[in-house]
């Protein structure tokens, strides 16, 4: 790792992914074959950061929706069945860049994005599905708790990301 990180940026055919490697192949195949025509048919976002011109981590947002049954406690209470959600579909960072702390940054970055968009369309939480254990526990420690039915999905409310992260919204109710 030499050169420094840019901000987040929505992927365009003119970033370089072809060097791209995370360890996992899933979410390497995922960002060099599936990203970009995603973006190009609104299916996900996806938002990548670069460094000495090349992508080095990368996460990607969809919207959704969660059964009740799925959904944790806190979430579920006072709401519609389905719970409207945003889906961190992937998060990943090449090997060159973990332990470094980017990984935490996409998270918050996605966390700040759903946000942002919470103010115009119905979001309750963020959900994502763990790819594996160490993914799980990288979650865990970033306060995102399992579903009571399947243990590899992790969902947090807005609420709770607005505490954590230190925002809230000005209620005009």
């Amino acid at each position: 790792m030499s050169g420094s990180v840019s901000a987040p940026q929505h992927l365009t055919s003119q970033h370089d992914v072809s060097a791209f490697d995370c360890a996992v192949p899933e979410l390497n195949d995922w960002l060099k074959r599936r990203a970009l025509q995603n973006e190009g048919t609104r299916a996900s976002r996806t938002f990548v950061v670069v460094s000495d011109g090349r992508v080095v981590g990368y996460y990607a947002l969809a919207t959704g929706a969660v059964a009740h049954a799925v959904a944790t406690g806190r979430l579920r209470r006072n709401m519609p069945e389905p719970i409207p959600v945003m889906v961190l579909v992937r998060l990943a960072v090449d090997r060159a860049h973990q332990g470094t702390g980017l990984g935490s940054a996409l998270l918050r970055d996605a966390l700040l994005r759903t946000l942002a968009v919470a103010e115009t369309v119905g979001i309750r939480a963020i959900l994502l599905h763990a790819i594996s254990e160490e993914a799980k526990r990288f979650y865990l420690h970033h306060r995102l708790a399992e579903s009571p039915v399947e243990p590899m999905t992790m969902m947090t409310t807005l609420a709770d990301v607005e505490k954590a992260i230190g925002t809230s919204r000005d209620r005009d109710q």
